[in-house]
């Protein structure tokens, strides 16, 4: 039997299997309910609805009798005991449950298996606890099974995974309480694995990977990527052998006792023994002496295993949706082929002896419902399908590999359902060919979109043609062809009969079809026709024609008479031959008998198949064993007794005719009765979006019967078996075989089995939906549509009422009204007096219905209706009080605005502002100002959008409605502008700066973003608006942030459209070659993460770095006379740059100096030397300020590789400041020099050891100054003095230890020695007494100037202490923070001690103030001069010659010493020259 009453999607199905209850089962639905049910009652015991999700997992506890365990999609788990309806949740994790299962030993351990591959143990008792979190596979679990013995047996084979485990983590745990205590729980997971786990471990013990079986029965279709369920059954009693399901079909049983690679053994030896599709469920039981394993399958069969011999001992097949069509192949007698909803087609053989369900699945490459079928008529095998989605193919069911092997598929689909398929002689252009060339036979096809297609079976991949192109040529129509239904060939080959849409039968003739006749009987579309077969023994039968519509009546043609006619033209006819009458539903499929003549059987919606003897026009016999509508049918081809039909039921039906009870189709009320039997099993949502059209079947059929219904073949019905897309979840959740409810029904005249009645388990059957039409039919609103569609709400609704009062109410109502009426014709001006019956001022004057308008008005407001009341009022001319009252309440609408001229033009504008007002509460702002716009109140319209931010809105309707000089449309703009701007929508603002026609504001805010896209267009933009000036500065900004990154290119495509910039463009290109120069002398290691943009310029190499630069200004930027060069210089002096620090960006630095050295090159030019040295010392003591010592060498060598002894002679003698400048050039080149003498001593192991020593010796990329700030970070306040000496310091520190080993080196190389001395004596300019004392001087004044700002720091310091705390702690802080100070500034550990010890003398404010005056005063005497030009730091010099030692010239040492004891006064000197003069 069913169980019926789930409304979704079946998801978990379990029996109780407690003694004594085996009766009882649960099932859970997408519905959200759970159900247990009695299953030899066939009825619900009850149910319960506790999850908010869909439900994924059901269980029925081994142990305890009425606990039931269900877990959703959510990851909630409810139990529910339903003998006492109490119910507990879990929450043990947040995932999608998938599959569960109750311990069978202990009764409060539940195994959940989730989609991620996570297995949880859980302990239901009021522990409620999680007792293990299983971690191993990484996909959907889909199966659980506990081992059916209790306890842990260590298995041989276990061992190997077991021994690196020694002691169990929480303590020893004996052999002895494992084996008793625990139990295994295995796992499937699609990952393709099965792992055994141990409960008592908490870990898995072992994992056993599914084998590539080779699949027995043919390739797969090697695109379809192969599906995966893995389910598992550990049979009762065998603790050591687990079945498992494998890759498409195949089962798999496993021997744990096996170690090395697992044991494994396939179930079925021979061929054809496995399922063809994925296993979902195993279960086993026990039967006498023998063990029974039962598997369900995706392709829906059921099948039984001995486990003792591991072979297949039965199979049953099961449909899995509407069968809709059946076929008896011509050739192999016997054979059945059956087209099914489910996307399968089976091949039942009917005549097997030994099997009474011998069948063949077929399934590969359909993917939809199968709706139409036909078996080639004279080759063996050759079955052609049709499908739901307009696909035609042909299968070979023949050959042995045929289980597997993809069908041919026709190249042309249909558009819509294939209706019908026939075989039959080739019509042109196939009939063309000579013989042998084409085939005897063709395929014709009819599908939902009303065309018919011959299809060539030996070339299916070419084009199909269209029959009604043939049609139209051989009789030359000219209207259009109805649509094709239905298509039927006489057994012969020699007349083709074509049903269509609107009725009408046509007969043409072979091959030409040309039209004979058309029959004009039924006029609704038609479903089948059928042609009496030849072998009788009166031949003239064979002329008959059966043809069903959606009308019920089944009418036979004779075309004897028009076959045999002459007439040219087509005949019409329109009597019926004999009429078949009983149905009461439309007609689905007609069947001739084979065995008799002239005898019929027909499939109905009704429910049921009717056997007829059409010569007599009389019904034989009926049958009623289905229990849904019936599509198919088919005459047994061996058995004169024998029909098969095929229904939505989901089942075939094999019956005989002699064993049914009644003769003729029900009728009248059995009729409905039979409805009302299908119509209970409720109708549910189908899984696809699709909403079902169409009603419940019983309203349908009827409606059919009575209307009848135009438009559609109805074949198509909606079933739930979802069709089977490969890879889709969906399909497997909706054919999930467990979810199926097996039913053998038998049949209802008699219990005899002979006839196996077919009708297969029915995964679905609750799920009839309403059929799916091919045009929907109109029809009655669905219930729900109904809610929707409410009648629309009466607008006078008392009076109604009052209309429809009692028979005496009314007859008073009559009286009443002539009584008034008569008194008004005698007193013409007295308004009837209606007392209490208003509404009889329908039928009177206008004044009382003036008062019946009040009464029906005053009702609509009291019951919330205003609109109505407004409508009234409308009707009665009281629109003035309508919108007052309206607009007090705030109640106008735009129905109300637009009746509102009707009162007037002032009403009217009244009316538009007080709705205005209403919008501006609600906040429709637009709509709002759209309103003052239709009463001409441009400017408030603009106003009221600006105030609420709808700019972009306020400027359409100012500039389309306002003069374009009104100032309103600017103020727009800025405002607008400046919103944006505040957001940060620069482009958008320059936008509306530039409607506002103010471009330089434009400009301004397009430069605000300041990156190098911005300043570009921002640039050009001003150039456009003729701000020349703003352009050349911005352009100029964006070449600089180019050249940060390096992109020369682009800078010069920059500047180049300013004359006024044509100096920077200079620079840019000396930086460019400056820095090339730099990067080919020094090659850097580190790849920047920016390419430098070069320009591809051809350069003297071998002419000196001035003349290079030179000669690419004259060929490149096209600097040729003297003019340009010194317009050039003027503009570059008038450029003054901050001197540099050790902060400033090395590339800000490369830039000033290209700058200076720009000048210089410019001077170089015109031959101005005295400018030409200024400029060059410049770029060097810039790159000296900057702390860049490497660079400073570098560009004394590019620049000056010769030394200044060039540049002097060029000098004017006699000027003092560029001989300065020249003396102060020599002094740093010497400075540079003598840095390198000292750190490229000889050569071996000195320069590493120094390097090991400290980072400060190693002349890299960092330069030695740089380093000294690394080494101890100087502080901003002191100068550049104090640092060079601390550099000495650090210096002298390393160097003793390097010492002995200069001296053992420097005998080797004695020749560097003459030659480095040589070099020393040119140092001697750097050994200057005035200079030496100048410095000592500023090194005086700035230590003073340092010591007055730490007093004021200290001042403040203590000032905030006292504030702070009170209580007088803060001599201790004051002291604490002299120490910071000091220990802020570099010095070594001795040092600092002075430092110390300093501070603790303190000195007055007068002595400072007069130290510093006395210094100053000395500064004075200096002659000035010396104070223009920078010079190195003389004392530094001093202290590396000491240290450079034997290679220093005897004189020169002496002459060091002595500068170090006269100026060496400051701290630093003295501590760095303590070795040297003591």
């Amino acid at each position: 039997g069913e169980l019926i009453g789930h409304t979704d999607r079946i998801s978990g199905f379990a029996f109780c299997h407690c003694p004594g209850q085996s009766g009882l089962c649960a099932s859970s639905s997408d519905d959200g309910s759970v159900k247990i049910w009695d299953t030899e009652a066939l009825a619900p015991v009850g149910e319960y609805s506790l999850h908010q999700n869909a439900i994924s997992a059901l269980h029925w506890s081994p142990l305890v009798k009425d606990l039931i365990v269900s877990g959703d999609e959510k990851g909630i788990i409810v139990c529910y005991w339903h003998n006492r309806s109490d119910s507990q949740q879990f929450f043990p994790e947040p995932r999608t449950i998938f599959c569960l299962t109750c311990s069978p030993h202990h009764e409060n351990l539940v195994a959940i298996g989730y989609k991620d591959g996570m297995v949880v143990i859980i302990d239901i008792s009021r522990k409620r606890e999680v007792l293990h979190r299983l971690r191993g596979h990484d996909d959907e679990i889909h199966c659980l099974a506990w081992c059916p013995v209790p306890g842990e047996e260590r298995l041989p084979a276990w061992q190997d995974e077991l021994q690196e485990e020694g002691k169990v983590p929480n303590g020893e745990l004996t052999q002895d309480t494992t084996t008793k205590k625990g139990c295994y729980l295995a796992s499937g997971s699609k990952d393709q694995t099965i792992r055994i786990w141990s409960c008592t471990r908490g870990r898995s013990v072992m994992t056993l990977k599914l084998p590539p079986t080779k699949r027995r029965g043919g390739a797969v279709d090697p695109a379809v990527k192969e599906r995966i369920w893995l389910t598992i059954h550990w049979p009762s009693g065998r603790s050591t052998e687990i079945v498992s399901s494998c890759f498409g079909g195949e089962l798999l049983l496993w021997d744990l006792t096996q170690s090395g690679k697992r044991k494994w053994t396939l179930l079925g030896s021979s061929e054809g023994q496995n399922h063809s599709r994925i296993v979902f469920n195993l279960c086993s039981v026990k039967r006498q002496d023998k063990e029974l394993l039962f598997s369900i399958s995706m392709d829906r069969d059921v099948k039984c295993w001995d486990l003792s011999t591991l072979d297949c001992s039965w199979t049953m097949p099961s449909l899995g949706g509407f069968v809709y069509s059946l076929a008896f192949s011509p050739v192999d007698t016997g054979c059945l082929a059956i087209g099914v909803g489910d996307s399968m087609i089976r091949v039942w053989n009917t005549l097997s002896m030994n099997n009474i369900y011998d069948v063949k699945t077929f399934w590969q490459s359909i993917k939809s419902k199968v709706t139409a079928l036909s078996w080639h008529p004279t080759k063996e095998g050759c079955l052609a399908f049709g499908t739901d989605d307009g696909k035609v193919g042909i299968f070979d069911t023949f050959s042995s590999s045929a289980k597997n092997k993809p069908p041919q598929i026709s190249s042309t689909y249909h558009k819509k359902t294939v209706y019908t398929l026939a075989w039959g002689p080739p019509t042109p252009p196939l009939s063309s060919g000579g013989e042998g060339e084409q085939p005897s036979v063709t395929l014709y096809s009819c599908a939902g979109e009303g065309i018919v297609f011959q299809h060539n079976p030996w070339k299916l991949n070419g084009e199909a043609n269209d029959i009604n192109k043939v049609i139209r040529d051989t009789n030359s129509i000219k209207h259009k062809l109805p649509a094709r239904t239905e298509i039927s060939w006489k057994p012969d080959g020699k007349l083709l009969a074509l049903g269509n849409e609107d009725g009408s039968i046509e007969i043409f003739q072979a091959p030409e079809l040309k039209l004979l006749c058309t029959i004009q009987q039924h006029h609704k579309l038609i479903n089948a026709i059928r042609w009496h077969h030849e072998h009788g023994s009166q031949p003239e039968l064979s002329y008959l024609i059966a043809s069903g519509s959606i009308n019920a009546t089944i009418y036979v043609h004779n075309l004897k008479s028009v076959v045999e006619s002459t007439s040219e033209s087509p005949l019409t006819i329109t009597e019926p031959f004999r009429t078949l009458a009983g149905h009461t539903a439309k007609i689905t499929s007609l069947s001739w008998s084979p065995h008799h003549e002239g005898r019929l059987v027909s499939a109905c919606y009704d429910g049921t198949a009717q056997v007829w003897d059409v010569m007599k026009e009389e019904p034989l016999c009926n049958y009623r064993g289905h229990q849904g509508r019936l599509l198919s049918v088919q005459w047994s081809p061996v058995d004169s007794d024998s029909v098969y039909t095929g229904a939505d039921d989901f089942s075939v039906h094999k019956w005989h005719i002699s064993k049914q009870e009644h003769t003729r189709p029900p009728q009248g009320k059995k009729s409905i009765e039979l409805e009302k039997k299908r119509s209970i099993q409720p109708k549910v949502k189908t899984k696809k979006k699709k909403k079902p059209i169409g009603k419940s079947p019983a309203k349908q059929d009827l409606s059919d019967a009575i209307n009848g219904d135009e438009s559609a073949k109805e074949m198509l019905l909606e079933e739930n078996g979802v069709s089977d897309h490969e890879g889709e979840k969906e399909a497997q959740e909706a054919e999930l075989p467990d979810k199926v409810s097996v039913t053998v029904s038998k049949d209802t005249s008699t219990s005899a089995y002979d006839y196996s009645s077919f009708s297969l388990p029915k995964p679905f059957v609750t799920q009839k939906a309403a059929p799916v039409k091919k045009d929907p039919p109109k029809e009655k609103p669905a219930p729900d549509a109904s809610l929707k569609k409410r009648k629309p709400r009466s607008i006078l609704p008392f009076s109604t009422f009052m209309d429809h009062r009692s028979k005496d109410e009314l007859h008073q109502d009559c009286l009443r009204l002539a009584t008034c009426l008569k008194t008004k014709d005698n007193n013409e001006d007295v308004s009837p007096d209606l007392k209490d019956r208003i509404h009889l001022g329908l039928f009177t004057d206008r004044a009382s219905l003036h008062k019946m308008i009040d009464v029906e008005g005053k009702h609509h407001l009291e019951n919330g209706h205003p609109e109505l009341f407004q409508q009234l009022m409308l009707w009665k001319g009281d629109m003035k009080g309508v919108l007052q009252a309206a607009a007090e309440r705030g109640e106008l609408t735009d129905q109300l605005v637009a009746i509102s001229p009707m009162v007037g033009y002032q009403a009217w504008v009244w009316t538009v502002e007080a709705f205005v007002k209403q919008l501006c509460f609600q906040e429709q702002y637009v709509k709002a100002a759209s309103h003052l716009l239709s009463i001409h109140k441009v400017c408030e319209a603009v106003e009221l959008l600006k105030v609420n931010h709808f700019y972009r809105e306020a400027i359409v309707i100012a500039k389309a409605r306002l003069r374009p000089e009104d100032p309103i449309l600017r103020d727009l703009y800025t405002s607008w502008a400046a919103l944006l701007e505040k957001d940060g929508h620069y482009s958008m603002a320059a936008k509306c700066y530039l409607g506002a026609s103010s471009p330089y504001d434009a400009v301004k805010v397009l430069a605000k973003k300041g990156d190098v896209t911005s300043l570009k267009t921002a640039a050009e933009l001003a150039l456009i608006s003729g701000e020349e000036k703003l352009s050349a500065t911005l352009s100029f900004r964006c070449a600089q942030d180019l050249l940060l990154s390096r992109n020369w290119v682009g800078a010069q495509e920059v500047l180049q459209q300013h004359k006024t910039l044509f100096g920077q463009r200079l620079v840019f290109c000396l930086n460019e070659l400056l820095c090339k120069c730099l990067s080919e002398r020094n090659p850097c290691d580190r790849k920047s993460p920016v390419p430098p943009c070069y320009h591809s310029w051809e350069l003297n190499r071998e002419a000196s770095f001035f003349e290079m630069v030179i000669e690419v200004w004259q060929n490149v930027l096209g600097m040729d006379s003297t003019e340009q060069a010194t317009c050039a210089w003027e503009q570059l002096r008038s450029i003054e740059h901050h001197p540099s620090t050790s902060n400033t960006h090395p590339k800000q630095v490369l830039f000033h100096i290209s700058h200076d050295l720009t000048l210089a090159a410019l001077s170089y030019q015109t031959a101005t030397w005295d400018e030409a040295v200024k400029s060059i010392l410049g770029a060097v003591t810039r790159s000296y300020d900057a702390g860049s010592f490497t660079l400073m060498q570098e560009i004394c060598s590019i620049i000056l590789p010769e030394g200044c002894d060039n540049l002097r002679h060029k000098l004017d003698s006699t000027n003092s400041q560029s001989m300065n400048a020249c003396r102060s050039l020599e002094g740093f080149m010497a400075y540079g020099l003598l840095y390198d003498l000292w750190w490229n001593a000889p050569k071996d192991s000195l320069v590493l050891q120094k390097a090991v020593l400290d980072p400060v010796l190693c002349p890299s990329e960092q330069t030695a100054l740089e380093k000294s700030y690394i080494s101890g970070q100087s502080s901003s306040e002191e100068t550049p003095d104090q640092t060079a000496a601390e550099v000495d310091e650090n210096l002298c520190n390393t160097t003793e230890v390097c010492r002995c080993e200069t001296e053992s080196d420097s005998r080797t190389s004695s020749v560097d020695l003459v030659d480095s001395q040589s070099k020393l004596n040119g140092c001697e300019v750097l050994l200057s007494e005035e200079i030496a004392a100048l410095q000592n001087t500023q090194r005086d004044i700035a230590e003073v100037q340092q010591i007055l700002a730490d007093m004021i720091h200290q001042h403040q310091q203590q000032r905030n202490n006292l504030q702070e705390n009170t209580n007088g702690s803060t001599q201790e802080s004051n002291l604490q923070q002299n120490s910071e100070t000091e220990s802020d500034k570099p010095c070594s550990d001795s040092n600092q001690m002075n430092c110390k010890d300093e501070v603790k003398e303190p000195i007055t404010l007068p002595e400072l103030t007069k130290q510093l005056l006395k210094a100053k005063q000395k500064l004075a005497e200096f002659p000035d001069n010396l104070k223009v030009f920078p010079f190195p730091d003389v004392l530094e010099c001093c202290l590396v010659l000491l240290h450079i030692g034997s290679q220093c010239p005897p004189e020169l040492h002496e002459q060091a010493l002595d500068l170090l004891r006269k100026h060496g006064s400051a701290n630093n000197y003295k501590k760095a020259g303590r070795r040297f003069l003591t």
